[in-house]
C-alpha cells in the first residue's frame, strides 16, 4: 500500500515540471509527509489542465457515510474493473496525484518498531501517480471531492521495503490517463505496472515519519542508497 507520500516543491516547480498545466493553485506549499484522509492535489479527468484540491481516500459517489475513506486510500491495480467502490471511476474518473516521493516500512530482524524508507526517483524530480476520484454529496448538500492511489506488485528495489508500491505514470501516458471520455479497463491496464527500480532509490529516514502530525520530516540521505 502507500499510506504516506510528500510533494515538496511550490506551485513555481510543479509548472516546470508540469509544462502543459494551466491552472495551479497558488497556496501549494511543500510538504513531507501528506497522510490519508488530507488534503492532495491531483489533476482530474474533467479538468486535465488544472490542479485542484482532494481529500485523500476516496469516497465512493453512493456511500451513506464520508468516513468510508479512510479505508479507501488504495485500488489495487489487479481489480479495479471488479470492484464496486472503484469500477466506475476506472471509466470514467481518472487523475493525476502530484508527488515527488513516498514512505514505506520494512520489518526489522528482531525488532518491534519498522524502518521507514522514502522512496523517490533518482533524480528527485517530481511525478505523478495514478489515481482515481469521486464527487460525494452529503444529503444537506455540500460536497467532497476524494481520491484514491492505485497501487500495483513492487518493483525489485521497493520489493526489498514492502510487497505493494503506488503506480507512478510514465509522462508520456498522461493524456491516455486524463481522457474525458469513458475508457474500457483493456485500454488502460496495461499502464498500472511498476516503474523501474533502476530510476529509483530507496532511503531509510527517521522513524519521527510515523506520526502524521509532522508535517515537515528532514530527509537526511545516507551515503549509498537503499
Amino acid at each position: 500500500m502507500c499510506g504516506r507520500f510528500t510533494l515538496t516543491v511550490d506551485a513555481d516547480s510543479i509548472q516546470t515540471y508540469f509544462p502543459w498545466l494551466e491552472e495551479i493553485p497558488p497556496q501549494i506549499v511543500p510538504r513531507y509527509n501528506i497522510a490519508p484522509t488530507q488534503p492532495i492535489a491531483a489533476v482530474p479527468n474533467d479538468n486535465p489542465k488544472a490542479v485542484d484540491h482532494f481529500i485523500w481516500g476516496l469516497i465512493p459517489f453512493w456511500a451513506k457515510d464520508p468516513s468510508i475513506g479512510s479505508r479507501m486510500i488504495n485500488a489495487r491495480s489487479e481489480t479495479l474493473a471488479e470492484k464496486a467502490s472503484f469500477k466506475n471511476a476506472y471509466k470514467r474518473r481518472r487523475c493525476l496525484i502530484l508527488a515527488d516521493g513516498f514512505y514505506e516500512w520494512a520489518k526489522v530482524p528482531g525488532q518491534k518498531t519498522k524502518q521507514p524508507y522514502y522512496i523517490r526517483l533518482e533524480d528527485g524530480a517530481p511525478f505523478a501517480f495514478a489515481g482515481l476520484w469521486e464527487e460525494w454529496q452529503s444529503p444537506e448538500g455540500s460536497q467532497i471531492k476524494s481520491a484514491t492511489i492505485i497501487t500495483t506488485d513492487p518493483n525489485p528495489l521497493v520489493a526489498k521495503v514492502h510487497n505493494r508500491m503506488p503506480v507512478i505514470l510514465h509522462p508520456r501516458d498522461y493524456e491516455l490517463w486524463l481522457s474525458p471520455k469513458e475508457t474500457p479497463a483493456e485500454e488502460l491496464q496495461h499502464l498500472l505496472t511498476a516503474y523501474p527500480a533502476e530510476e529509483m532509490v530507496a532511503i531509510p529516514v527517521s522513524t519521527r515519519v510515523n506520526s502524521p502530525g509532522l508535517s515537515l520530516i528532514h530527509i537526511s540521505e545516507p551515503t549509498r542508497p537503499y
